[in-house]
């Protein structure tokens, strides 16, 4: 496989979060995960890490999906969550939606609800954008 189809799909670190890519309208991604103990705080709600990766995760990979074509590369630069509403089973539905596409940085929106569809976080995340070999 090259680097560029790498970059492409779910990251091996994503895989062991347990996200699942889900189809999305436009520019949008979606994705769940299965809430499992390994996820949860001592007290059974899913940790706030979790939300976050799962947040950067979506971000960087429809970013990269775009900015491959041009032969660049995503990387996560920020990541700033609010947690509204725990969740301690089902799954962790989440819809990514570009508010900001640069050359040098998008950034994104990521909601995320429980499966009554109630919103328990929202993320803001900003992904860089950087040509292939540059520091």
């Amino acid at each position: 496989m090259s680097d560029t189809a790498a970059i492409l799909e779910i990251s091996p670190f994503d895989d062991l979060l347990g996200l699942a890519l889900r189809e999305a309208e436009g520019d949008s991604i979606a994705g769940v995960v299965e809430i499992r103990p390994e996820l949860t705080q001592p007290i059974g709600m899913v940790h706030g890490g979790v939300y976050a990766a799962i947040a950067e995760g979506l971000a960087s990979l429809a970013t990269n999906r775009r900015v491959a074509r041009r032969g660049a590369i995503a990387l996560g630069q920020s990541n700033a969550c609010t947690f509204l509403r725990p969740i301690s089973a089902g799954q962790i539905h989440a819809l990514a939606r570009p508010c900001h596409r640069g050359i040098s940085t998008w950034v994104w929106d990521v909601e995320m609800s429980d499966d009554a569809g109630r919103i328990c976080a929202v993320c803001r995340v900003t992904i860089a954008v950087r040509e292939r070999g540059a520091r």
